[in-house]
């Protein structure tokens, strides 16, 4: 089921002084897989107790399947993944995830993204967070977005109890 009003237009493009966002598609399977097996241990810390993910052994094959079907749910309009890509999309940076709550709560939305391990100095993930608060505030249709990992942890989120279905 769509979580979404069915005259919304989702947001196909943003672009930032460093970098651009737009919907994952199984083009960038290379991109991703090479941004999330890089900076694995980075993310496990962030979602691996709550969501087992990045497994060590992830291969090409299994993240061709995960962002198919990713790029399957934006056109379902049950969910959305955005890669974050360098200005000339040469290089996969991170990803937003925007999706209906998986959690009790008043929320309408959750909203999370990871920044590569590799630009975790860079700024990139403060500059993304404050990207993403923004845009989820002006150019999506929820009053009440809960963004876990950034303001509350993946374990406190976690402990929230599960939506039924």
């Amino acid at each position: 089921m769509a979580f979404l009003p069915e005259d919304f237009v989702v947001p196909t493009l943003v672009a930032g002084l460093r970098f651009r966002i737009r919907p994952i598609t199984v083009h960038d399977v290379i991109r991703v897989f090479d941004a999330v097996m890089s900076s694995r241990e980075r993310l496990w810390e962030q979602f691996g107790e709550v969501r087992g993910w990045p497994a060590g052994d992830l291969t090409l094959e299994e993240c061709l399947i995960d962002v198919a079907w990713q790029q399957k749910q934006a056109t379902l309009r049950r969910s959305f993944v955005f890669a974050v890509l360098t200005t000339d999309e040469a290089r996969m940076l991170g990803c937003i995830y925007v999706g209906p709550p998986a959690s009790a709560g008043a929320a309408e939305a959750d909203v999370a993204f990871w920044v590569r391990a590799s630009e975790a100095d860079s700024g990139l993930e403060k500059e993304i967070d404050e990207f993403v608060r923004e845009w989820v505030e002006t150019a999506w249709p929820f009053r009440d977005v809960r963004l876990p990992g950034s303001d509350t942890s993946w374990a406190e989120w976690g402990f929230l109890p599960a939506l039924p279905g």
